[in-house]
């Protein structure tokens, strides 16, 4: 079972290496890699060309926003399964790929899967200060602020064809507009219960309060147009983070 792995990048000369040293160790050795890139300025071309690989695609053009460059990069794919690494994020072993491979053949009416997520301050240092347990989907979850990390989704090509990919007049939310789409609409979704990705603290949805501001206002168009809540879900949403974060490594990191 091939997988399309996509990767958009834009000026992350000091994370890129790490998602491609972790493609590059998987085990499972039938994926192709899709990168888009937004025209860096700085070293992270040149980075990826030292990763050379023949089933690596790189694309650099302009693009409009993230959900624009996924767009691009997801129509340039040809896998049965369609996956992101994003270049803030590493997969978190070499049995990843192979992992959602198996989950799909021994699955064959499931039509996606995700897993949990680790946050890091750095690849590097071994400290996870966030762990995100999905847990299984129910839809009526949903209305309560929940969803799989997205960065853990692995889908058919089949959904996009059915349900389209991601909405470019989100700037923040496209993610959680297309999942909130797939899951109302009854996609089935496996859940694997183990870490599929590291990733660096320090995203365009969390960089400030005025980011996460704007998410909120972007959460609740998904939520509503998708009929998949109302202004509580956003609440639910926000609140239910809380109880992923590990205060104890978080005071560790802290001292000098």
């Amino acid at each position: 079972m091939r997988i399309s792995v996509v990767t958009i990048v834009l000026n992350r000369e000091e994370t890129i290496a790490n998602s491609l040293e972790s493609l590059r160790d998987q085990t499972h050795m039938d994926w192709e890699h899709i990168v888009q890139d937004g025209c860096s300025t700085d070293n992270t071309l040149n980075i990826i060309k030292q990763f050379d690989d023949s089933r690596r695609e790189v694309y650099s053009e302009p693009d409009n926003g993230i959900y624009d460059a996924l767009n691009k990069a997801i129509d340039k794919t040809s896998g049965d399964i369609i996956g992101m690494l994003h270049s803030d994020d590493k997969l978190a072993d070499e049995n990843v790929l192979a992992t959602v491979s198996s989950f799909f053949d021994n699955n064959p009416s499931i039509d996606g899967v995700y897993g949990d997520l680790d946050y890091v301050f750095s690849f590097h240092s071994g400290v996870v200060f966030r762990r995100w347990i999905a847990g299984e989907f129910k839809k009526e979850k949903l209305k309560y602020g929940w969803m799989p990390p997205h960065p853990t989704v692995f889908l058919r090509r089949s959904v996009f064809e059915k349900y389209g990919t991601y909405d470019p007049s989100f700037r923040i939310s496209g993610d959680y507009d297309a999942m909130l789409r797939y899951m109302m609409n009854d996609v089935k979704f496996g859940y694997i219960k183990q870490t599929l990705v590291f990733m660096k603290v320090g995203g365009a949805s969390n960089a400030s309060l005025k980011q996460i501001y704007k998410k909120s206002l972007e959460d609740i168009r998904a939520i509503r147009r998708n009929h998949a809540g109302s202004l509580k879900t956003v609440f639910f949403k926000n609140f239910r983070k809380l109880s992923q974060f590990r205060f104890r490594k978080l005071l560790q990191v802290k001292k000098p």
